[in-house]
């Protein structure tokens, strides 16, 4: 991946693309004809697009930002997410394409074929909720172990948490006032965590696994958007499936391992990465901004970013998440 994807010399292609490429590449990859009809989806990252067929059937575009993702990263999801049908469990699968894969190309820009799924994201989930999702999860972990990839990134406080505070150095997006105690809080921060991820198991996890990819028809949720799985530890997925860390996050946290157990182990001293996972997120996240400050939407979307507030309130952040870690998780 480049370190700015602003910059990526497909960027203007990706945001230049209009419904007639769209549509054409669809009808040229699927062989077959589309209406006409069209629904642009909700998504920062790539261009999610509802297009349906002829015969009123619908499908699900995706077409991938440039400097994101190599042909390699996104086949390797694929490659999970084939896994994990054939284990029967329920995720959005991409569709064979002409050209016998998942993957095809316009302008240079990838994009991927999905079936439509209806359903929900709800915002809380009650106790057989967390009891169904903790075993498709758990089954999720048991396939994604069965063996690895190298073309996925391993999250670890290198990666998350090194190379991000390189990257938005290089990116030069820290005011002047805050740039030295944000490297300092990051660096401090480091220090306490790497030792924690000493001898804790790593595999392939879906890495985004909030409710908001969790979707709900009746009683089955569908897990959606492997686009950030990578190489990490199972709390990664337990932490954002149940983010709280009050007394009642903590409760649900129990209920959903508690199901988990049914299916595969699981170490509560794991546990005690769920405060360094977040704040790597945070640092993550706001790289994950940066590296896309060029897209007009972002500077839309996230237009206090890069702000002295903003930077200060992310040393905050990072030194209650600091002070969280010393104290030691009050679960075990």
């Amino acid at each position: 991946m480049s370190d700015d994807i602003k910059n990526h010399p497909l960027a203007e292609a990706f945001h230049r693309t209009t419904p007639e490429d769209v549509l054409g590449a669809v009808e040229a990859a699927m062989g077959t004809r589309l209406s006409g009809r069209f629904i642009i989806l909700n998504s920062y990252e790539n261009r999610v697009w509802q297009l349906e067929r002829e015969d009123e059937g619908w499908l699900v575009g995706k077409f991938y930002r440039p400097g994101r993702w190599s042909k390699e990263t996104i086949l390797a999801e694929h490659e999970l997410l084939a896994e994990l049908e054939e284990a029967e469990i329920p995720v959005a699968r991409p569709l064979t394409l002409s050209n016998g894969t998942t993957v095809a190309e316009v302008n240079g820009i990838y994009f991927s074929m999905y079936p439509r799924i209806g359903g929900r994201s709800p915002q809380e989930l009650d106790e057989e909720q967390l009891r169904i999702l903790g075993r498709l999860l758990a089954r999720i972990h048991n396939v994604g172990a069965s063996h690895g990839t190298p073309h996925r990134m391993t999250l670890s406080p290198k990666t998350y948490g090194e190379a991000n505070l390189r990257q938005l150095f290089t990116l030069g997006v820290l005011p002047p006032e805050a740039r030295d105690i944000y490297a300092e809080t990051v660096t401090m921060l480091l220090a306490r965590i790497e030792p924690m991820f000493i001898g804790v198991p790593l595999h392939r996890i879906h890495g985004d696994c909030h409710l908001g990819n969790v979707l709900w028809s009746t009683a089955t949720p569908t897990f959606l958007d492997f686009d950030d799985m990578l190489i990490g530890p199972a709390a990664q997925d337990v932490w954002l499936l149940v983010p709280s860390y009050d007394d009642y996050g903590q409760r649900q946290r129990e209920t959903l391992l508690e199901a988990y157990a049914e299916m595969r182990a699981f170490d509560h001293s794991w546990l005690r990465l769920i405060e360094p996972l977040r704040a790597l997120r945070y640092i993550h996240y706001s790289t994950w901004i940066a590296r896309r400050w060029g897209d007009p939407i972002f500077r839309r979307t996230f237009s206090h970013f890069g702000t002295l507030l903003y930077w200060q309130n992310e040393i905050q952040d990072l030194r209650e998440q600091i002070a969280r870690i010393d104290e030691g998780p009050s679960y075990n």
